[in-house]
């Protein structure tokens, strides 16, 4: 069961059988195991008090996720590392490869500097964020420039594994990489219930692009918390996840559709299968944002928290901005709004910030 996007975000789907067939699912054990890989890699990021928006979303206490606090600015780092620390010492050896428009390139990169300068070889697009670029260079792995085409990363990732023996390690599409990201939920629930509110309703707002992060989120508070809201957030004009809940079904979005946002973290073509298999129990709703309304996301960031949040990250912010007030009990509910990484080049960043603040 899940929910539709756009001006039907609120209304109720009703599931229908399909012939699909999805692959086992992520546990919750699987992310305390990644937890418990992560320790003294990944940042425990904190729960940042966004405090009342206006007037409209009510009293409930809102808290910022800030992913951008990350070693590598962004969540990645999370489900990268997990997948890398258990090959074995022959695939190792062998180096790894990857398709990424940055940040889980950066990922990638940093896991396999630091699990003994592994080679790496990672394909991005020839359009991706000098600063996503410049991280992956600055860990010592090799890039290959694709077109912005994600299928077309994915095959000459494919060929490159191949070719050369290298280990592919898939962006979202991997059960490791979304126990990993998993860690993300299992630490909003062990903070709100520190801050003494475990007993109070719980409603998160998180980015979904590939769907490992939403997936992960979903496993670990869902198990936990199975009385809290999870609600993913993309672009309206790379909305492929919001479609493939309401389809029950993985459905595909062009890049010539995809790659109309400034989102670009959120640019895939598709939600992964096993991400697919955990939101589609887990999972729900699905919403939608306009450019204008990630612009003004990342300007409140900005002004509200200093905090920096890249087009991407900042989608959890907007859907919150948009639909918040609609909740049940949004006077009530706690809510926690995921900053999924904050890697965005300066110039772009402020043109941004600029075109947010003359919006009406």
């Amino acid at each position: 069961m899940g929910f539709v996007h756009g001006a039907d975000a609120w209304r109720q789907y009703t599931d229908v059988t399909t012939q699909e067939t999805y692959p086992d699912q992520v546990t919750l054990d699987d992310v305390r195991a990644a937890a418990n890989a992560l320790i003294g890699v990944a940042v425990r990021t904190p729960l940042l008090a966004f405090g009342d928006f206006d007037d409209d979303v009510g009293a409930s206490r809102v808290w910022l996720k800030p992913e951008n606090l990350q070693p590598i600015g962004a969540f990645k780092i999370r489900g990268a590392y997990n997948a890398l620390a258990t090959l074995s010492p022959e695939e190792k050896d062998r180096g790894v490869v990857t398709h990424s428009s940055g940040n889980h390139a950066q990922g990638v990169a940093r896991a396999a500097r630091m699990l003994g300068r592994m080679r790496a070889v990672i394909v991005m697009p020839d359009d991706a964020p000098a600063v996503k670029v410049e991280g992956v260079r600055a860990d010592g792995a090799e890039i290959v420039f694709v077109g912005a085409d994600n299928e077309a990363r994915i095959a000459r990732a494919d060929e490159l594994a191949a070719e050369q023996g290298l280990v592919l390690i898939p962006s979202f599409d991997d059960a490791r990489i979304v126990a990993g990201q998993g860690t993300v939920g299992l630490e909003i629930v062990e903070q709100v219930s520190e801050m003494g509110r475990a007993n109070k309703p719980l409603t998160i707002f998180v980015p979904i692009g590939g769907g490992g992060l939403s997936a992960g989120v979903c496993v670990a508070v869902k198990s936990l918390r199975p009385d809290a809201t999870i609600i993913g957030v993309e672009p309206e004009l790379a909305a492929d996840a919001a479609e493939s809940m309401r389809e029950d079904r993985i459905v595909r979005w062009g890049p010539e559709l995809t790659g109309r946002t400034i989102a670009d973290g959120v640019r895939t073509s598709a939600v992964g299968r096993i991400p697919f298999a955990q939101l589609r129990r887990l999972i729900d709703e699905v919403v939608t944002v306009s450019e204008d309304d990630i612009k003004r996301a990342m300007l409140e960031a900005s002004q509200r928290a200093s905090i920096v949040a890249e087009p991407s990250g900042a989608v959890s912010i907007a859907g919150w901005m948009r639909y918040g007030a609609q909740l049940p009990d949004a006077d009530e509910s706690d809510t926690v709004l995921v900053v999924s990484g904050g890697n965005v080049d300066p110039e772009a960043y402020h043109t941004l910030l600029a075109e947010a603040a003359e919006l009406a």
